[in-house]
This record gives structure tokens, C-alpha cells and sequence, in this order.
């Protein structure tokens, strides 16, 4: 199942996450952690903080272009047993290397993905104002699901997120036995 009909970039370049790549990782997520609040870390993250997030069931894709431009991750979203099938998503792009595709190329490869394991749906979470990223969410059939104002005080300002949702499955199933 794909979730967009074009793909600006080439899926070769798309690959799971491996251990060396989380330096990268760390670079790219901890330059949106200082200059920015669509991270709501106050200070930037060892290298171990990153690679403790990723968990076997859960997918993260890189791009790679001779070096990571971007990832995109899925977690817990919430740690009761009933939430199993449900993923929360992210997306970071390196910031001199944002609107050449490799947003939608990583959400397509990590939807797709996530799909095919048998989740329910996904969560995304974004800081307000997020232009690019409302508009991407869009693209992929995302819907919004609700505001939280207030949610974070970062760079002397109080800041809205606004959650969205991506059902890969509306039957009434079962859910699968393992993910």
C-alpha cells in the first residue's frame, strides 16, 4: 500500500536505521532542539539518547545520500497493552536539506512499513505554526484529532500542539497476535 502517488526521491537511499547512524541523527534532532520549539528538549541530547529510543518493534528509516539527511521513527505512544497497534511517528530532515522530498520519501517508506506490521494507526504531534508539516500530513491523509494549548513553554514562549491521526485500517478486526 502506498500513501503517495510520487515519490521525488529514490527508495535506494531509503534504509533502516543502523547503529552508526544515530551521531547523525543526533546532529540533525539537536539543531531543532536549539533553534527551534518543534522539540521540546531545552538542551541538545548525548548520541545514547537517541539510540535508547528505538525499539525492536518499531520501525526507523534514514535517508542516505552519502551521509544521513533525515530519519523517520515510530514509538510508544502510550504504554498500556491496548494501545499496542497504535504508533507515535516523527520526521526530521536536516535543516539545509529541507524541500527536496525526503520528508514524504522517509513517511512513505515508515507508513508503508508500519502498515504492513499490522498497526491500527498512527499519532503525530506538531508544534503550532508548522506550515510544512500540517501540509505534509495532509498529503498523507493524516487528520487532526485535537489541540492541546499551552502543551510547552520553550524560547520564552508558550506553545500549541495540535495531534493528528493515520488509520491504516478501519475493519473491525482482530488485532494481530505479536507485532
Amino acid at each position: 500500500m502506498r500513501f503517495m502517488p510520487q515519490m521525488v526521491t529514490c527508495d535506494s537511499m531509503i534504509r533502516p536505521v543502523r547503529d552508526d547512524d544515530f551521531p547523525a541523527i543526533a546532529d540533525i534532532t539537536n539543531h531543532y532542539i536549539a533553534t527551534t520549539t518543534i522539540h521540546f528538549a531545552y538542551e541538545p541530547l548525548p548520541v545514547d539518547a537517541y539510540r535508547a529510543l528505538q525499539k525492536p518493534k518499531f520501525p526507523w528509516f534514514a535517508y542516505d545520500d552519502g551521509g544521513v539527511l533525515g530519519y523517520a521513527k515510530a514509538g510508544t505512544w502510550r504504554d498500556r497493552m491496548a494501545y499496542d497497534w497504535t504508533a507515535e511517528i516523527g520526521l526530521y530532515v536536516r535543516h539545509d536539506a529541507r524541500g527536496k522530498g525526503i520528508g514524504r520519501a522517509l513517511y512513505t517508506a515508515l507508513l508503508d512499513d508500519l502498515a504492513r506490521r499490522g498497526f491500527r494507526s498512527a499519532i503525530a504531534g506538531i508544534t503550532l505554526p508548522n506550515d510544512a508539516s500540517l501540509k505534509l500530513h495532509e498529503q498523507f491523509g493524516f487528520t487532526s484529532v485535537g489541540v492541546v494549548r499551552d502543551a510547552g513553554f520553550k524560547h520564552g514562549q508558550w506553545c500549541d500542539v495540535e495531534f493528528f491521526q493515520k488509520r491504516f485500517t478501519t475493519a473491525s478486526t482482530s488485532p494481530p497476535a505479536t507485532l
